[in-house]
């Protein structure tokens, strides 16, 4: 495992430093998978870790089935990874208040998701611009397996659920998503500091590791004002 980390730690680092040295211009497409897989003689995983440790960095956005994307200047937002972080790079400071972070029973989402093991990690934050009013309302919902379990009393470290998840090799590989829009109920409009029926975008997420395995189910309410959704798709298909 530390041989591992070292791997994706390198790999990430001599591409962050080709980005920001123009070598990948901004909006070009980095090589795939199997070119830096080649390129450096790691793994699959290893290249994905590396990947994604430069989504945290705001560096690219990742996209399952279409490659990844240079965004250092435009910083386009990333769906599971770097509102924040994108946001504050176009000079939008926002908070984040952790609301829920806990191990719990969900027998129902089990069966949505077709699990036997009916475990689950919930995560729910809220993005607040300074004055508090809030863009942004997120519930993950991790399946409570291998080394995730215990994360609530362990705690996320550097806050990122992302880091926490690469760590213990749970790796998105493929994701659906369904998008609509509807206005907020009371307890959201609460919690947002938003007027009840305000319209909303809401997004629910199910991401899958290569093996088919859930590693994430993400229900998300976003301020149709300061969010936009793009769906980009190969000719087979993609997510969000």
């Amino acid at each position: 495992m530390p041989g591992q980390v070292h791997k994706h730690h390198r790999v990430s680092h001599i591409l962050a430093e080709e980005i920001r040295a123009g070598v990948h211009a901004d909006g070009t497409k980095l090589p795939g998978e199997h070119t830096l897989r080649e390129r450096f003689g790691v793994s699959r995983t290893t290249v994905r870790q590396a990947l994604n440790a430069l989504g945290e960095q705001g560096l690219i956005a990742t996209h399952a089935g279409i490659g990844s994307f240079v965004t250092f200047d435009g910083t386009p937002l990333d769906n599971r990874l770097g509102w924040t972080q994108a946001l504050a790079d176009q000079g939008t400071v926002l908070t984040t208040e952790v609301l829920r972070f806990e191990t719990f029973t969900d027998l129902a989402l089990a069966g949505e998701l077709g699990l036997e093991a009916s475990e689950f990690i919930a995560l729910d934050r809220v993005r607040r611009l300074p004055g508090g009013q809030g863009i942004s309302l997120e519930r993950s919902r991790v399946p409570s397996v291998g080394p995730l379990v215990g994360l609530p009393e362990r705690g996320l470290g550097d806050g990122s659920l992302n880091t926490a998840l690469i760590a213990a090799g749970r790796i998105a590989d493929s994701g659906e998503a369904r998008i609509s829009v509807s206005g907020i109920g009371e307890a959201d409009a609460a919690t947002l500091r938003r007027s009840p029926g305000e319209p909303f975008l809401r997004q629910s997420q199910v991401f899958r590791a290569a093996d088919g395995s859930v590693v994430e189910q993400v229900t998300s309410l976003l301020d149709p004002s300061r969010f936009q959704l793009h769906v980009r798709t190969t000719g087979r298909g993609g997510h969000v």
